[in-house]
């Protein structure tokens, strides 16, 4: 069988190598980008299961990469866990004003969690998620 796909998409090396490290010890072929423009690229390319994705990065933040996933058709389908050290409070606020201003509202993504990470937390999302 094969392994699930997941793409990680954070600016922090540490994190990158920390996520995918975990990832790949648990059964799941990891990939790693460090900012939306080429996670979104990625994303495309590979179309993987399931992509973990945090918001405070440079330029395409992660955000924008979300919306962005979640308005191209090919995409939108993919499962999204946000990793961020942004609170989820902050985060569900600026979706639900994103979404006052938009005809298509933006879902919430399947899972929200904050770092510090907290690795039991978030493979039982992944599982929870694609299996």
């Amino acid at each position: 069988m094969a392994k699930k796909k997941i793409l990680v998409v954070d600016d922090e090396m540490d994190m990158r190598f920390y996520v995918t490290a975990l990832l790949e010890s648990n059964g799941y072929q990891a990939q790693a980008m460090r900012d939306g423009q080429s996670g979104m690229q990625q994303a495309r390319e590979e179309r993987p299961d399931l992509i973990i994705l945090d918001i405070m990065m440079p330029g395409d933040g992660g955000v924008k990469m979300y919306s962005r996933l979640r308005e191209d058709p090919a995409l939108a389908d993919i499962p999204v866990i946000m990793l961020s050290a942004v609170a989820e409070t902050s985060f569900r606020h600026f979706l639900s004003m994103l979404n006052a201003q938009s005809a298509q509202p933006v879902p919430d993504p399947v899972a929200y969690l904050e770092k510090p990470l907290d690795h039991a937390r978030l493979l039982d999302s992944i599982r929870q998620t694609i299996g």
